[in-house]
Parts: structure tokens; C-alpha cells; sequence
């Protein structure tokens, strides 16, 4: 064989083991977002956080707002000042992300569950009325039940804007005649 045909043969080869080599990888089994796979214990292709990742620039964040939770224990209290602008945070975060299952009004009758997803609990029961706002930030973080975790959709400060937010459609539905000042209840009593 000479010189000519003995380079082409050995190019040949190497072509075709690299060729074969890069056809494997890309013949490769492929998983969709949120597909089921058989190769690891949970049944999950996509991969939970690593417990402690912390997102860029979250160790700035003050401390008290990571502690939605102290052990079995939810805050009670809301880490930031509950105002107008973040109400209307929290209503814009609501009418987008919780709304189509929750319902507007947060009575659990979302557009989702009228084409037949099962209702999640109406926020008005006393159970939830009566509800730590750190409990709603921990649903919305871990999920519960048929709700997923949105911890990597909705940042931590609008899972706070929405949970004070939820506390307002609460009182919002649930209101009674002492709740208005008595200065206010005249006028109120003047529309009947």
C-alpha cells in the first residue's frame, strides 16, 4: 500500500470513530422541563436547588426577610411595611401568577379550575383567615399539595407583596361594621 492510500485509510478511520462517537451523543435520550425520568429515586428529569444555593446578589438581602419560618413556627408579622405600593405589587404578583387557580377574589374559583383543575381552599375559610402571612410565603416557597414551589418565578420580596395582599382580600371579603372607624360609620349608615 503506499504512502497516498495508507494516509486516506487512517483519515478514514479516525472520521468515522470520531463520527461515531459525536452520533452517540447526539442519539442521546433527551428530557423535556418538568418530564417524568426513570433515573433518578423521585421520578424527576428537572432537578431540584441545591439546599443553600443562593441566587446573585441574595446574600445582600436583609436577613429578616428570609425568615418566613423559625422551625414549625411562621412569621407573624411582615418584615416590610405594608403600604399602598406594596399592595399594588402584591395584586399585580396575585393577578399573575395566583389568580387563574385562586380566583380573582381568592375564593379558589380560578379560570383553571372552571375547565376542571380540582379548586385549591378559598383564602376566606378560617383556617386561612386565620393563617400566619408566613405560611403563605411558605406555600408559595415549598408548595402544598397540588401547588408547585414558585421560588424560582416569584422572588422572595413579591412572595412577601403577595401574601400581604392575600391578607387584604381576606379582610376585604370578611369585613364587619366595627372594622370602619367610628368616625367613618355615619357615612357608611347614611348609604343603607
Amino acid at each position: 500500500m503506499n504512502l497516498p492510500l495508507r494516509s486516506l485509510l487512517a483519515v478514514t478511520a479516525i472520521a468515522f470513530v470520531l463520527g461515531a462517537c459525536r452520533q452517540g451523543m447526539y442519539d442521546q435520550a433527551k428530557y423535556e422541563p418538568l418530564e417524568g425520568s426513570p433515573f433518578f429515586a423521585d421520578g424527576r428529569a428537572s432537578r431540584p436547588l441545591v439546599d443553600g444555593t443562593v441566587p446573585v446578589g441574595g446574600l445582600d438581602r436583609d436577613n429578616v426577610k428570609l425568615a418566613w419560618k423559625s422551625g414549625e413556627k411562621f412569621a407573624t408579622d411582615f418584615p416590610v411595611p405594608v403600604n399602598k405600593a406594596l399592595l399594588l405589587r402584591g395584586q399585580e404578583r396575585f393577578n399573575i401568577y395566583c389568580a387563574v387557580c385562586h380566583g380573582a377574589s381568592g375564593y379558589g374559583n380560578g379560570m383553571v379550575v372552571q375547565r376542571g383543575f380540582p379548586p385549591p381552599p378559598s383564602f376566606h375559610e378560617d383556617r386561612l383567615r386565620q393563617a400566619a402571612p408566613g405560611y403563605f410565603v411558605d406555600v408559595m416557597t415549598n408548595g402544598y399539595g397540588k401547588m408547585y414551589a414558585y421560588s424560582d418565578r416569584v422572588t422572595l420580596e413579591d412572595r412577601w407583596a403577595i401574601a400581604a395582599y392575600v391578607r387584604a382580600l381576606q379582610r376585604s371579603q370578611n369585613g364587619s361594621i366595627n372594622d370602619v372607624p367610628a368616625a367613618d360609620r355615619p357615612a357608611l349608615e347614611a348609604r343603607k
